[in-house]
């Protein structure tokens, strides 16, 4: 595939860009390193009518980056046991069991594993089947986010961190080998910068992750959840936000650190499968360090 007949058609001013022209499932290393370089600038990319299967997903993800394998379901095993890679997003029941994670509930803006020292970097996500309406994802752009706020507040968050919770999921469950904590200045997982500088375009972009359970270390409680929730309202405005509605077919790709997102709920008696991967690092980054 060549560069030239990629057509990229930004979304808003600030963030995000449809791809046109694109075949995922014969992308060779010159349209992946375009994908790498378009998620840079665009943070969020969508890709229309895409017709791939589990291992084409698995290839261009793999040529993209190291994967996250996503950890076994409740019943010891992967979703996808012939992918084991993929991670499946659905709320179908096979038999008596889930054939995927987060069933038809809402999920609320955060990123991704940022409870680790290193969260992954970006994310493809497959539609296979999607409801009739709703089960929409929506984009924050924390770029846009950051440098929005004043400027008493910027230096408010000079030199700050926050603690990412690792002791819950997505869902809000407790992840097992945890106990609950009621005091946020216990909450384990990793700590990171409110304001996290990408080393490649030199932008800030808040880092917030999800709000239940942070705790920005130095500050009592009360200043602590005071600034957490100045940070995320501000963050979670409608003029830094995208919406994507789902088709059949549509791949989307996000930079992990640099966005947050969310997902509405949609009716649990209709059908949504979505297959995913996680890229940890990629292969330029790992690269650049050697």
């Amino acid at each position: 595939m060549t560069e030239s007949r990629i057509m990229v058609s930004p979304i808003t001013e600030l963030f995000g860009a449809e791809i046109a022209g694109m075949d995922l499932g014969s992308a060779d290393d010159a349209t992946v390193a375009t994908v790498e370089d378009l998620l840079l600038r665009h943070r969020v990319l969508t890709l229309r009518g895409q017709s791939l299967t589990d291992q084409q997903l698995v290839a261009v993800s793999t040529k993209l980056g190291r994967l996250d394998i996503p950890a076994a379901n409740p019943y010891g095993e992967p979703f996808h046991k012939a992918n084991p890679e993929i991670n499946v997003i659905s709320n179908i029941m096979e038999g008596d069991k889930p054939a995927g994670n987060l069933g038809a509930g809402e999920a609320v803006w955060h990123a991704d594993m940022t409870y680790q020292e290193t969260p992954p970097r970006a994310a493809i996500l497959y539609a296979l089947e999607v409801p009739p309406e709703g089960g929409n994802t929506y984009f924050a752009d924390m770029y846009a986010a950051y440098e929005t706020l004043p400027d008493d507040v910027k230096a408010q968050l000079e030199g700050k961190v926050a603690i990412h919770d690792a002791s819950h999921n997505s869902a809000g469950m407790l992840r097992k080998g945890y106990n609950e904590v009621t005091d946020v200045r216990e909450t384990p997982g990793a700590r990171h910068p409110l304001a996290r500088i990408n080393p490649k375009t030199g932008r800030k972009a808040l880092f917030l992750g999800r709000r239940p359970r942070s705790y920005i270390p130095g500050l009592s409680v009360e200043d602590s959840d005071a600034l957490l929730d100045q940070l995320w309202a501000h963050a979670a405005q409608p003029e830094f936000a995208i919406c994507h509605e789902w088709r059949a077919g549509d791949v989307l790709m996000w930079s992990n650190l640099e966005v947050l997102h969310r997902r509405d709920s949609f009716d649990s008696n209709t059908r949504r499968r979505m297959h995913r991967t996680q890229i940890r690092t990629f292969w330029s980054e790992t690269k650049a360090a050697a």
